[in-house]
């Protein structure tokens, strides 16, 4: 397949010796195949540190088209979460290389270290992004996630004070009113309700929130078909396809959109939703009084329209559109599948769900509804939220960029003695949530299902799933607000239960809680199917 290289032959016994070690291949693979010049030049530039070896590039799109892991071959999309720290325990390091061959010669660190993460996410402009990863989320415009060094800041500094205490009161408010929606004029107020999947249920919950918080478009359960003139679709509608269907954004290009009923109800939802988002521009900027809503998108606005340093210049529309997308893509999705998650979770788990509950009732005594006021002291709640995103990070790696050759540090995880690690210019430098979150250097019993761990001391620096440093996200206390209020009302009236289905009558716990908490690997990590029961509580 590849052209054997013989002009290091100490090299090649090293290499051979550690493949046939580690991977126990035929000869031939590892002439043909693994002992390329391109990837001899990779082993020797990292001194052949410990990790895998692939024909596929991990990042290239071949490689994650691939659904399963294929040992040699490619990772598959899919690998990091199903391993999660099993890698780094075998190599007995909490970093990892990863070396291919094709289509070019690429060298990659896993990292489950968290000194190692600290270090990479302080130094911005030594690991940078790797930009051209980041073009998805550019189909609306320029945005904060898809820029770098003084245009990031410019973005920075227009889009973080759009996330503002008003916002986060308003996103509390609006969380607890669409859910009392939900309870009161979709399920009546039953004494019982059986939901096949539940992400379908929060993925609507998260959506009104977002629509209200983050557009000030408040929407209810009720079905609004008013359709604007000049458009075709109503902005509940074009917001709810743009959501539902946002894979197609990243995998369907643009001219190809008339492949399918579907995607062509997608492309259409995108082009109705970025012309409603330009309205919106144009109705503040003619608009002679300011809007005292405090919703992202007029938080937004404003911040653009207001005083700026000297440097720098306001956002151009697209600009402006295109990181609201941003906002919608990030706390749409990932908080709704979160929630489904912690629901899954404290039905298997119902002392958990009947410590939440206690923690809402000596917080919210004899009122009705919880207030923002309270959201500090539901503290088990967080609690709950917290060891979700732990156990299911929504995503898995946060992808960096060495700007120059460079070192990281970790050590032998049996004899704690240093390690060096080698990182070449341009090399691929993964945080590796999935790892890190379940390192039990820094969590005790890492694959139980423990809240109350984050009611002690907990390792801040080893939980990601924000990302961290700088360039953590912007929208970690929406997400929490919105999470809280959620969890907070529906647990306080509601009781949580797995769904008993005939089929599945003779299972184990372990049986049961791996088909709940079943998951697929989208934008972010998805749910595959988590039917619950709700009894209304005495």
């Amino acid at each position: 397949m590849f052209e054997l290289k013989r002009q290091d032959k100490n090299l090649e016994k090293r290499v051979c010796a550690e493949l046939g070690y580690e991977m126990n291949f035929g000869e031939t693979f590892r002439r043909d195949v693994v002992v390329d010049g391109k990837m001899q030049r990779g082993l020797l530039v990292t001194q052949n540190f410990p990790g895998y070896r692939y024909v596929l590039c991990p990042t290239s799109v071949l490689a994650n088209a691939i659904p399963l892991h294929i040992p040699y071959i490619a990772t598959g999309p899919k690998h990091a979460w199903v391993v999660k720290h099993d890698d780094f325990k075998r190599y007995r390091t909490d970093i990892i290389s990863i070396v291919s061959a094709w289509p070019r010669a690429k060298i990659s660190f896993n990292l489950a270290d968290a000194a190692a993460i600290k270090e990479v996410t302080s130094k911005r402009t030594l690991w940078p992004k790797p930009l051209e990863l980041y073009e998805f989320p550019e189909m609306f415009g320029r945005n904060i996630v898809g820029t770098e060094g003084d245009e990031w800041k410019r973005h920075r500094n227009i889009a973080y004070p759009a996330f503002s205490e008003p916002n986060n009161k308003l996103v509390w408010n609006e969380s607890v009113r669409i859910t009392m929606d939900m309870i009161e004029n979709v399920w009546k107020d039953a004494p019982e309700v059986t939901i096949e999947h539940a992400a379908e249920m929060t993925l609507s919950l998260t959506l009104f929130v977002i629509s209200s918080a983050g557009f000030g478009h408040k929407i209810s359960f009720a079905e609004d078909h008013d359709v604007p003139s000049g458009h075709t679709m109503s902005f509940k509608e074009s917001l709810h396809v743009v959501c539902v269907d946002m894979i197609f954004t990243a995998v369907v290009p643009s001219w190809l959109s008339w492949i399918s009923e579907r995607t062509r109800r997608h492309a259409q939802a995108v082009k109705e939703l970025r012309s409603y988002m330009q309205e919106m521009i144009d109705e503040r900027r003619t608009s002679d009084t300011k809007s005292d809503c405090d919703d992202l998108f007029r938080n937004l606005l404003d911040a653009n329209s207001g005083e700026l340093d000297r440097s720098e210049s306001r956002l151009s529309d697209s600009e402006l559109i295109g990181n609201i997308f941003v906002f919608l893509l990030a706390g749409h999705e990932t908080s709704a599948h979160t929630l489904c998650f912690a629901l899954g979770l404290l039905a298997l788990y119902p002392e958990e769900q009947e410590a939440a509950y206690q923690n809402i009732q000596s917080v919210q005594g004899e009122r009705s509804l919880p207030t923002y006021e309270d959201m500090n002291s539901l503290d088990y709640v967080l609690a709950v939220f917290y060891e979700t995103l732990r156990l299911y990070p929504p995503v898995g790696s946060i992808v960096k960029k060495a700007s120059e050759d460079s070192t990281l540090r970790t050590l032998n995880t049996e004899t704690k003695e240093p390690i060096t690690v080698p990182v070449p210019k341009d090399s691929i430098v993964v945080l590796y949530a999935n790892g890190l979150h379940y390192n039990p250097r820094y969590w005790e019993d890492p694959h139980a299902f423990k809240p109350s761990r984050f009611l002690r001391d907990w390792p801040r620096e080893a939980f990601v799933p924000f990302s961290t440093g700088p360039r953590s996200c912007v929208g970690r206390r929406f997400s929490e607000t919105e999470s809280i209020a959620i969890l907070a009302v529906i647990l306080s009236r509601y009781k949580v239960e797995v769904k008993q289905e005939p089929q599945f009558a003779g299972e184990t716990f372990e049986e049961r809680k791996a088909r709940l908490l079943s998951s697929k690997q989208g934008l972010t990590l998805t749910p595959t199917r988590v039917p619950l029961v709700f009894k209304k509580r005495d």
